[in-house]
């Protein structure tokens, strides 16, 4: 499975991807890194492991439709089989999501349906919750709202700040990300009728919320 990776900033899921990528044992190659934003560190880290890159500034375009249009173009180009969004910080249109939809991938620094959107931290801290976490999901046109591949959760702490819960999370994402790019590769899951079905599980299995992958509480030090 070729995979085209998103980004728009430091990309360190992307970093972790392109790790996982490069073990003999991996169902998957990265074959494309995309940025939206020329500054982005994340292309400089790609370049260094000898992923072909390109940028393709938003601001060069007088609309999002024509800058969807130039990425599709690309991700067709580089016959990218999964798109996976790390840290890519653009809103997709309807048609574009569509297009690529089952085909595209995205990390949230959330347990979704739980805390969508921008400030996510602060929201689960506003909250007052617990357990946060990140989830991967399939794509859709409706922000974060795809179909759950995985997810897994970590504990709130009383003494948590934004940046400190962010920094436990995205420890979290490292771990979960790679691992649910294997399952799409492997055919573990697949979107189905726009649910996620895995692979070898009893139909009376699939009902509502048995799809997700929730791990006891993650710690960074395991």
């Amino acid at each position: 499975m070729k995979i085209a990776i998103l980004i728009s900033g430091r990309g360190s899921n992307m970093e972790r991807l392109i790790a996982a990528a490069g073990a003999s044992d991996f169902p998957a190659t990265v074959t494309q890194v995309i940025s939206n934003r020329p500054d982005a560190a994340g292309i400089g880290v790609a370049r260094k492991a000898g992923i072909d890159t390109e940028v393709i500034d938003h601001k060069a375009f007088d609309s999002r439709a024509a800058f969807d249009a130039a990425l599709d173009d690309k991700l067709e180009a580089c016959g990218a089989d999964l798109v996976c969004h790390a840290g890519f910080m653009r809103i997709l249109t309807d048609d574009f999501a569509a297009k690529w939809e089952g085909r595209m991938v995205n990390i949230h620094p959330s347990l979704l349906p739980a805390f969508k959107g921008i400030h996510v931290h602060r929201q689960a801290l506003e909250a007052g919750v617990t357990v946060s976490g990140c989830t991967v999901h399939y794509i859709s046109p409706a922000l974060d709202s795809g179909p759950i591949i995985a997810q897994a959760a970590v504990p709130v702490l009383p003494t948590d700040t934004e940046d400190t819960l962010a920094d436990r999370i995205l420890a979290a994402e490292h771990v979960l990300y790679p691992a649910a790019v294997r399952m799409i590769a492997t055919g573990e899951v697949n979107l189905v009728n726009g649910r996620v079905v895995r692979a070898n599980r009893p139909e009376s299995e699939h009902k509502e919320g048995a799809d997700i992958t929730c791990p006891p509480l993650f710690s960074p030090e395991v």
